[in-house]
């Protein structure tokens, strides 16, 4: 049997280290981006939504990647592991210490979608479509 032996660290710079895992995160939200806002554009010129606007996407990444991070470690926390955390409050917040869930990063970004498009006054399910369109991306 197989039992890889990856160091999750890919550069240490002694102050700060870079993890592959970060990496996945952090290009995953990128090239999603990229490919949600030609979705965007595709459905304004191709379809009755055009009142969409690549600009207002644009704003809603840091919602998306606040949903992503919050969501994720409160679902790990209170999921998989709520015993510890309850007898470990501070250590919460150590994100560094690895422990994210796909189904509270979900949630997450249901809720950030809902928060922002209720601030725009935007049909949230149309940037949930969107968000399903890219998101195999990020998981991939």
């Amino acid at each position: 049997m197989f039992t890889h032996n990856f160091d999750p660290v890919l550069i240490d710079l002694y102050v700060v280290e870079i993890r592959w895992y970060s990496l996945a995160y952090i290009f995953g939200i990128l090239i999603g981006w990229i490919y949600a806002k030609k979705i965007i554009k595709y459905l304004k010129t191709n379809s009755d939504l055009s009142y969409l606007k690549v600009k207002d996407f644009d704003d809603f990444i840091p919602y998306l990647v606040i949903g992503i991070i919050l969501g994720g470690r409160l679902g790990y926390v209170l999921i998989y592991n709520f015993d510890y955390y309850l007898k470990n409050l501070h250590e919460i917040f150590y994100i560094w210490n690895g422990g994210m869930s796909f189904h509270g990063g979900m949630l997450g970004i249901i809720i950030a979608t809902f928060v922002f498009a209720a601030k725009r006054k935007i049909n949230p399910f149309i940037y949930l479509d969107i968000i399903a369109c890219v998101s195999p991306i990020g998981l991939f």
